[in-house]
């Protein structure tokens, strides 16, 4: 019965252990790709004037050519001031991607690309105050071509196998974040929480 004891003891400590190691790592990835982010956009005064830009006739604004992240690469900042959170956006939404901050799905539009932006997150790390968010409630995607806002304008749940959340918006531009639901679940969690936004004008 000791024995038995012992080696229930052993694994809880154990598993203890892998939690522990997860939860620094994943700290340490965020706070890396955070930093990377910061330091980026501190930058990005020089690199908006050697930048060549192809210009969007339909808005008057400019999409930088030569913005082209690879896979894993930190681009810039979501920052969400209801919640006074700033998250790394990372390219890509591997597990490697999602460690380190809001991944952005790869395919899917940037910022004056005129199409659908799709950002995903882990609902135990970068996104686990989602639901907190509401109708009306700004969300602002940081780049080094500048800064844009998006209104909230509609939550929703579907099943984990919709793929109809992604989908071409063209020509209009919509934010969409993806996390996974219930946020409590234990476990791969069986359904999706989004959230639309769209852009604000800017006046």
């Amino acid at each position: 019965m000791k024995k038995i004891a012992l080696l229930i003891m052993i694994i809880g400590i154990v598993f203890v252990g892998i939690g522990l190691y997860e939860y620094i790592s994943t700290n340490t990835n965020q706070n890396q790709a955070l930093a990377e982010a910061k330091s980026l956009l501190e930058g990005s005064s020089s690199l908006k004037n050697n930048q060549t830009n192809t210009t969007i006739e339909e808005t008057g604004s400019t999409f930088p050519a030569d913005f082209t992240p690879d896979t894993g690469e930190t681009v810039g900042l979501l920052h969400i001031p209801k919640l006074e959170a700033d998250i790394a956006i990372v390219e890509g939404t591997d597990p490697n991607e999602l460690a380190k901050g809001v991944g952005h799905y790869k395919g899917t539009a940037y910022p004056l690309q005129q199409d659908q932006i799709v950002l995903s997150g882990h609902r135990e790390t970068v996104f686990r105050r989602m639901g907190e968010l509401e109708l009306g409630d700004i969300l602002t995607i940081k780049l080094p071509y500048g800064d844009f806002s998006y209104e909230i304008v509609d939550t929703y749940i579907v099943s984990a196998d919709d793929r109809t959340v992604i989908a071409p918006t063209a020509p209009n531009e919509v934010l969409t974040l993806t996390t996974c639901y219930p946020f409590n679940f234990i476990g791969n969690a069986p359904d999706r929480y989004i959230i639309t936004a769209h852009p604000i004008s800017k006046k």
